[in-house]
């Protein structure tokens, strides 16, 4: 089982040596108050267990070269699950995080809690067979799905815009852990993200960053010193109800007028590109109904050079800016992580947010956080969602 204690010396001698990759005996002596020989018999005792490898040498200072340790990727696996509108996947991962396999399922109406929890059984199956991989060996785990949930009680409580709509109380872990026997972890997916994105960014000694996911909906995670942070409540989907118009639109006749969402989501998109084609609008998109007009055929358009549809992906992505903006203003990130379909869609719509974000940042140019659509991208959610595990586990 997982034990949630972060006060053994022990596992933190093992994550510091997983967070800086190689690392001696010197190096490790300098970030914690122990002495040598205590260090030491830590270091043979995670030798003996293999938990961690000798590496190679280091480089001399004067002295002998000093032994370089690593942590052996192959001790223990982790899975990783994103449960998401679109898509949901499932991963295997060592111990280095690195991928040793994948899957994606699209998500639609066919795909009930109990048909995703039956698919990711099979190929959670199929994989550890695939890897010569003992069930035993697996830590455990993660996943990070759209909210909003209940992290503690492992529930997805009552998600909007599923394809199906049996995703409502949704005890995802004990469904998960009664097929799997192997513990289980619940995290909203921006969390996931965030995580993911700061390990691998981790060379970067980066600890103030915020990630934002514009897609279906808003999603949002803030880490500060290091740490994400936590309300009383999973609020993964409030920068959506941020208020940007008094006044302005609701979408869909939920959350508040003139919010963020109503501007800055792919069915507040739809929406208003199906009203200017209703209107008698030029485009390209004209020879179907407008009630038939969907995401994918918004990216097919913009990709043509569509105005129509150019001009409102812009709108959106100025809209998306302002909301940065306010956030950046809050928080004062180092890095600005941005992800999700309408990022993706085209660089034009990250480079109009970035530049409208920019000149409403209080005391630009001196404070310039870095922009990044991040290093792992579409994968950042699953790959997050198995690194909890491994922050969780106690050596």
């Amino acid at each position: 089982m997982l034990n949630h204690s972060h006060f053994s010396i022990k596992k933190q001698i093992y994550d510091r040596i997983a967070f800086l990759e190689t690392v001696s005996k010197a190096d490790l002596l300098e970030y914690f108050s122990i002495t040598s020989s205590s260090m030491t018999r830590m270091l043979e005792d995670m030798l003996a267990q293999k938990l961690i490898l000798v590496s190679g040498l280091g480089t001399s200072t004067g002295g002998r070269k000093p032994i370089l340790f690593q942590t052996n990727p192959h001790y223990r696996y982790l899975m990783g699950l994103e449960i998401s509108r679109i898509s949901s996947s499932l991963g295997l991962f060592d111990l280095h995080l690195n991928r040793l396999s994948a899957v994606r399922w699209e998500m639609d109406h066919s795909l009930t809690p109990e048909r995703l929890v039956e698919l990711v059984v099979n190929e959670s199956n199929k994989m550890l067979h695939h890897h010569h991989i003992a069930h035993e060996q697996i830590l455990g785990m993660g996943i990070g799905a759209v909210g909003p949930l209940d992290p503690k009680k492992g529930i997805i409580l009552e998600p909007e815009y599923f394809p199906s709509d049996s995703w409502s109380n949704v005890p995802i872990c004990k469904l998960l852990e009664k097929e799997l026997n192997i513990p289980t972890q619940l995290d909203n997916g921006a969390n996931t993200a965030l995580l993911a994105e700061h390990w691998a960014l981790r060379n970067e000694a980066c600890e103030h960053m915020l990630y934002v996911h514009a897609g279906v909906n808003i999603r949002s995670s803030i880490m500060s010193g290091g740490q994400i942070l936590r309300g009383a409540a999973d609020t993964e989907g409030a920068i959506g109800q941020m208020i940007i118009q008094t006044g302005g639109p609701r979408l869909s006749d939920k959350g508040n007028y003139g919010s963020l969402e109503a501007y800055v989501s792919v069915p507040s998109l739809e929406e208003r590109v199906q009203s200017h084609l209703k209107i008698g609008r030029e485009s390209s998109l004209s020879i179907i109904p407008p009630e038939c007009v969907n995401f994918p055929s918004l990216v097919n358009a913009l990709k043509q050079e569509d105005a129509l549809v150019r001009e409102l992906f812009i709108e959106t992505a100025s809209y998306l800016g302002v909301g940065l903006a306010n956030l950046i203003n809050t928080v004062h990130p180092e890095y600005v992580i941005m992800g999700g379909a309408l990022i993706n869609a085209d660089p034009i719509v990250y480079h109009t947010a970035i530049q409208v974000a920019r000149k409403n940042i209080y005391h630009y140019p001196k404070y310039n956080p870095i922009f990044t659509p991040g290093i792992l991208k579409e994968e950042a959610v699953v790959t997050g969602a198995a690194l909890q595990i491994m922050q969780s586990w106690e050596k």
